[in-house]
């Protein structure tokens, strides 16, 4: 378990056991108080203030401890549940001994203990709880209360049984109830952290696979540059014009080709001779904008960016890649409108694409960013977004996805923390 779920999850339990002690405080409080004055049983009524104080005192003290967010051990837990057990302890020690019907609190002390503790911990407050039993026994004097259980509630001894069996009752439920919320809490968050290791490392077996092809690509994509380049010098291809066109455009394809093979190996590291350029975020998506726009077809394309005070930044073939994959998507989808806005909000640039294309099908906003989850149905589509959405998590950001209202297409809004896009003062220039 990550030390970080350790952390919260202890932390948690500390100050759901601190509350549950100031309820314990007020149940004291008034139960003495009901004993003494509301059914004259002789009590040591100023020596049992004074352990109250001390239960107060510990709380508080507790409460100052951990009041910010800290790591709390299961020592640390085992030690405060000791210390409630041995005011507990004092409590009955002056209250009757054993014949007090509220001994039978030992046993919250240890359902908690086996809540909250490892096994071993448990045991131990087992051990100290029925010690504590056993002294009360051997050497507290017994309440003057007769043992009249025969009257029911007419009895004061079942009374006090009956008050203790509600007050257990209460305290549990109030405990365990927030107890297991913190526990669910963890359990989700480490399912959430193996569903994220277990996509990573998708990623990078297929990072492996992309530059492996990268690598292989670039031989045969150079020789056909080649190839091209000395097709165009050939009287046979230079005396026709159609015949040039398309070697032309050949070339510009290939050219392409090698500025993908470029950006993959950019991205995994290995272009080091190829320094970040650079540039501002408007630029930055200004450009992008218009490199794709340039080799797409789309009918109407809408534009619009409002990002407002441009900031510098280093263009990053990731970032790139990343939004052009959701255009790409979104042209497949509506190859006759597309709109972009760029947009900021607070210290983040937000950049929705808007299409008119069919849109997501529920299943797939249900499982939005998980691997292989595509509407084109084709095998092994679905990638793209999924990669996407782990870039975007990778910078701190989100990617979102729903359908428009009136259904008419798709918006896939991409949110990122300016903060992981932007230089620092100190390297601008």
């Amino acid at each position: 378990m990550p030390d970080s779920d350790l952390k919260t999850t202890g932390f948690k339990n500390m100050q759901q056991l601190i509350q549950l002690r100031w309820v314990a405080v007020l149940g004291q409080f008034v139960t003495i108080e009901l004993a003494y004055r509301g059914l004259d049983i002789p009590l040591p009524i100023d020596l049992m203030q004074v352990v109250l104080g001390c239960l107060v005192a510990f709380n508080g003290a507790s409460l100052l401890r951990w009041h910010g967010q800290r790591e709390v051990s299961n020592t640390e837990l085992l030690l405060a549940l000791g210390v409630d057990v041995a005011l507990l302890t004092a409590q009955l020690y002056l209250s009757g001994g054993a014949s007090n019907p509220f001994v039978f609190l030992y046993l919250l002390q240890v359902i908690l203990g086996a809540v909250l503790l490892e096994a071993a911990s448990t045991w131990i407050l087992v051990g100290l709880t029925s010690l504590c039993f056993a002294g009360l026994a051997l050497f507290a004097e017994p309440l003057p209360l007769p043992q009249d259980l025969a009257i029911g509630f007419a009895s004061p001894y079942v009374e006090g049984l009956f008050i203790c069996f509600v007050l257990s009752a209460g305290l549990l439920v109030f405990m365990i109830t927030r107890i297991t919320r913190n526990l669910r809490q963890r359990d989700e968050r480490l399912a959430g952290l193996r569903q994220r290791a277990a996509e990573e490392e998708h990623i990078v077996r297929m990072g492996l696979l992309a530059s492996g092809a990268a690598h292989e690509l670039g031989t045969p994509l150079s020789t056909l540059a080649v190839i091209l380049g000395d097709w165009r010098r050939m009287p046979a291809f230079r005396s026709d014009p159609e015949l040039i066109q398309e070697v032309a455009e050949m070339q510009a394809q290939v050219l392409r080709c090698k500025a993908i093979v470029s950006g993959i190996l950019m991205s995994a590291g290995e272009a080091r001779g190829e320094g970040s350029a650079r540039t501002t975020v408007r630029e930055f998506i200004d450009g992008l904008v218009h490199e794709w726009r340039g080799t797409r077809a789309v009918g109407t394309f809408r534009y619009d960016n409002r990002f407002g005070d441009d900031l510098p930044m280093a263009a990053d073939s990731t970032v790139k890649q990343m939004i052009c994959n959701v255009l790409d998507n979104a042209q497949e989808a509506s190859p006759r409108w597309l709109s972009v806005e760029v947009t900021r909000q607070d210290e983040a640039l937000v950049l929705a694409v808007t299409d008119a294309g069919p849109g997501f099908p529920p299943e797939m906003l249900a499982a939005l960013g998980k691997p292989y989850q595509s509407s084109k149905g084709r095998p092994g589509g679905g990638l793209g977004l999924f990669l996407v959405m782990n870039v975007a998590r990778t910078l701190g950001g989100t990617v979102t996805a729903r359908n428009r209202a009136d259904g008419t297409g798709a918006v896939v809004t991409i949110t990122l923390p300016l903060a992981s896009l932007t230089l620092e003062p100190d390297q601008d220039g």
